[in-house]
């Protein structure tokens, strides 16, 4: 490990000449310190624009939505999509056990609070919906609607899919975490390689992944798992809020086939909505067909 990279104790930064030349990727960096962490976000579009919150999963960071930020800029919102502690450009801790569900949780419920946004948009996939529906719950009145990709919020009290439980082996056991590959293998379209680079970038040794190691260890898929009951208390709130709720989940994901019919069917505010199945989308939707989900969400927007 060299020292050069670690910031303080237990706290790895990746270089900033990881990031250089990163295709498609033109924003610029901002960045904020929440409980003695820096925090990486983008901040694109109109002062003034309503905020869309993009929040990304594992193993992906903020980069995932460089297809679907100029859309929605063009019409006039503003993004945010912020980096999750251990991913992209904000710090990643050495120590797995530094890691819980609701260090995440408190960590990006504290990032959304100082943005001091009243009106907004969450559009979420993967562990950004796990995290970002948590937010939601416990801050309904900061958030005006709801966009879930490919995402959930699971209780345990289902169990999990085959899909999933081989991902947990894979996790635990490759011996060398391929972030870059694993995004491939969750996409329906065929990654050039600087694309495939820049997943990969944010984790220039194996010591820089221990979150996206540890995120599938975090997920309530027994009733009794610590984070259960919080999700069910979560979902209790979802369950009376009012906003309105699109799912746009993909036809060729395997792990979350199927979870937007929870949505439908336990959120008032997802009744009567144009929900669209996206084409020709694996699991993270928004590198396959970014362009598509955000004409989605702009046609939805302005519909209302």
């Amino acid at each position: 490990m060299s020292d050069l990279n670690e910031v303080q104790s237990g706290v790895l930064r990746t270089p900033d000449a990881c990031f250089e030349n990163l295709p498609d990727f033109p924003f610029e960096a901002h960045y904020t310190e929440i409980q003695g962490l820096r925090v990486h976000f983008l901040d694109e579009g109109p002062r003034d624009g309503q905020p869309i919150l993009l929040m990304h999963g594992e193993p992906s960071w903020c980069y995932l939505y460089r297809k679907m930020i100029p859309g929605l800029v063009e019409a006039g919102f503003r993004c945010i999509a912020p980096d999750l502690i251990g991913f992209g450009k904000s710090d990643k801790l050495v120590d797995a056990y530094r890691y819980t569900y609701a260090f995440h949780v408190n960590i990006m419920t504290a990032f959304v609070r100082s943005l001091e946004f009243n009106n907004i948009i969450l559009f979420c996939q993967d562990w950004g919906s796990l995290i970002g529906l948590s937010i939601l719950a416990e801050n309904l009145d900061n958030f005006e609607r709801l966009i879930v990709g490919n995402g959930g919020l699971p209780t345990g009290d289902h169990g999990a899919s085959d899909a999933f439980k081989d991902w947990l082996m894979f996790s635990q056991q490759v011996p060398e975490f391929p972030v870059g590959r694993i995004v491939q293998g969750g996409c329906a379209s065929e990654l050039t390689d600087d694309v495939v680079a820049a997943y990969d970038a944010p984790f220039p040794s194996e010591e820089f992944k221990t979150c996206a190691r540890v995120f599938p260890l975090l997920v309530p898929i027994t009733p009794d798992n610590p984070e259960s009951e919080n999700n069910r208390q979560a979902w209790a709130a979802l369950r009376q809020w009012e906003g309105p709720v699109l799912t746009l989940f993909s036809d060729k994901d395997a792990i979350m086939k199927g979870g937007e019919k929870v949505f439908q069917k336990l959120m008032p505010g997802a009744q009567g909505q144009p929900h669209a199945t996206i084409q020709d989308g694996g699991h993270f939707l928004q590198e396959d067909q970014g362009e598509v989900i955000a004409e989605h969400i702009v046609s939805w927007l302005s519909q209302s």
